[in-house]
Parts: C-alpha cells; structure tokens; sequence
C-alpha cells in the first residue's frame, strides 16, 4: 500500500506525515527504554531486510490485481510493536528513497498505514489471540500458537490499513470519488490481500519459533525476546530476503496492487503524480525486468539490513554521561 503522490492532499499528507513521524519517535523512545530486554540487533535487521524482500512477492488476488506483504504484524511478532514500527518504517524509506516505490511527500501517509496501523493493530490482535489461548489452555505449543496468532494480526493490520486510507481519502483525497464504492472496491480487495498477508506472517514466524520461540516477541516469556541463540533465526530469515528478492521476485505478479487497482476503477489513479527520483537507475526495482530486478532486489536487502543493523546498534548503545570535574 505505497501511496503515490497526490492522491492526497497536500495538507493531509503534512497530517499524516506529522502523525507518522511522532510515531517513529515515540517507537524509537520505546526501543531506547527497552534496550537491555529488545531484540537482538542482528534479528532487527534480518527481520528488516525480510520484510523488505518480501514486499518484493506481488501475489495475484483477483482479475488484474496483486498483493504483496505489508510486513508489521510480522516485525511485530519477531521484534515486539516499538521495533516492529522501526523495521517497517525503515523500509520504506530505503523503497522511497532508492526504487522510487511510494512517494516522496506521501511517505508519511505510506508510513501511518503500514508502519503504524498495520504494526500496531497487527500486534494487538496477535497479543489477544495469544492471551485467550493462554487462558484456554494452561500451557500451548507456542510453535503453533505463535504462526496462527501473527498470521490473524497480519490479516486485521491489512484490512485496518486499508480502512484507513478510506478515511484519509474521505478528508483529503484530490478527485471527488463515490466514498461507499471506494470503501466496497479498497476493503473487498484488501481482504483477500490480508489472507496472502498471514499465510507469508504465519510461515515466516514458524520458521523462527521453530528453532528459536524464545527470540521472537510474541512467543517469549513476557514479551521480552532473548538475545541468546539470535544468529541463527537472524541467518534464516536474512536467506529468505534473499530468496525472496533476488530469486521469486522475477516470477512475481505484475499486476498493480490492490491500492493501484482501486484507483484505477474508481477513477482516482490519474491523479499521481510522477515520482521525483523516477530517473535513478534503482527506480521501480529496475524497470527491465529479469536480472535487474534481482539486482535490485539484493540491493535493498543489504541496505536495509545495514540501517536497521546500525539503528539497532545506536538505540541499545549506552548512554555515556559527561561529568564535569
């Protein structure tokens, strides 16, 4: 759900990217208080570079559609919500900025809706799923609880994402549109993008909590995911990324995604306005096709792991207080 430029308007995208960027802040706050028990930084930016490579995966949800994953409800489940939003947000950034995926002045809106609703409801509904098996049962396998709770938070952070630009659209959208076949066409699509959504959430999240279920956030104990026997889930899902992008991305759904197609048949698609960085040899992940899109796709992996690598590093650096003599 990258959102081009002007669909919205320019005062509701400063809004959003307003709330956007007092979201990341407060998450990076959040990440800072909690360094001594957040993840390891190698699984932020394995998960990072995962999430990017896996937004690389266009899947075909109808006639002419595609979706791809949005990623927080799995950040969120390996990492916890504060670095689940980081993760994502640094994401598209890195997408925004080198393959000119989303625009420039609506990444704020990008980032409230994939980053911040799709983290955050993707987290809460994955938490309550947990809670109410744990009150069910008095002791459930995490390594089936685990995947079927992240893949119900990735269908809802989907649909609450979509529900939302609805919203957004209905305040600042630049083309008058009818507001209840906009709602009909965005959430009937984003529904079966949210069921794409959890089946990518659930196996990813089960191919860590099978090795390691104390290292990702919804299935450690209290919610603090152990640093301990991190490399080796941090490896797993750095090689998915790598499939995903370098390899499956070739093979990926050209069709527009479930935000593009809307557009398109509710007659607001022409109002996007080209993308500022459109000319860089990276933009739309090499518009070649084939190997480019490989490259491409290796590209981003690597920078996103790094960032989120050095942005993990920073957050759980000690402070270092200066005393005067």
């Amino acid at each position: 759900m990258h959102v081009p430029d002007q669909f919205l308007t320019d005062p509701t995208s400063a809004t959003t990217a307003a709330v956007a960027g007092t979201a990341v802040v407060a998450a990076a706050l959040r990440a800072r208080r909690d360094r001594a028990g957040g993840p390891h930084p190698a699984l932020v930016g394995a998960t990072t570079a995962a999430v990017f490579g896996l937004q690389m995966l266009n899947y075909p949800v109808g006639a002419g559609t595609s979706g791809h994953l949005m990623g927080g409800a799995l950040a969120a489940a390996l990492l916890g919500p504060a670095w689940g939003l980081l993760a994502v947000s640094v994401v598209l950034v890195v997408q925004a900025v080198a393959f000119a995926d989303g625009g420039l002045t609506a990444l704020g809106t990008s980032t409230l809706l994939m980053a911040v609703v799709g983290t955050l409801v993707g987290w809460a509904v994955a938490r309550g799923v947990v809670g109410v098996a744990r009150r069910r049962a008095h002791d459930p396998d995490v390594r089936v609880l685990g995947p079927v709770a992240a893949a119900a938070g990735g269908a809802a952070g989907v649909v609450a994402a979509a529900a939302a630009f609805v919203g957004l659209y209905a305040v600042g959208g630049t083309v008058a549109v009818p507001l209840g076949v906009l709602a009909g066409q965005m959430l009937g699509v984003h529904l079966l993008i949210g069921l794409g959504e959890a089946v990518l959430t659930g196996a990813v999240v089960a191919v860590v909590v099978a090795v390691r279920p104390q290292v990702a956030a919804l299935t450690a104990r209290g919610g603090r995911p152990a640093r301990t026997g991190a490399l080796l889930p941090a490896g797993l899902l750095t090689g998915v990324a790598g499939l995903a992008a370098v390899a499956l991305s070739a093979v990926a759904s050209a069709a527009p995604d479930g935000l593009e197609a809307t557009a398109a048949r509710t007659g607001f698609a022409g109002a996007a306005r080209d993308h500022a960085l459109a000319g860089l040899p990276l933009a739309d992940y090499g518009e070649a096709g084939g190997l480019a899109v490989g490259v491409a796709g290796a590209i981003g992996v690597v920078v996103c792991l790094v960032v989120a690598v050095a942005l993990a590093g920073a957050v759980a650096r000690p402070r270092v207080v200066a005393v005067g003599r």
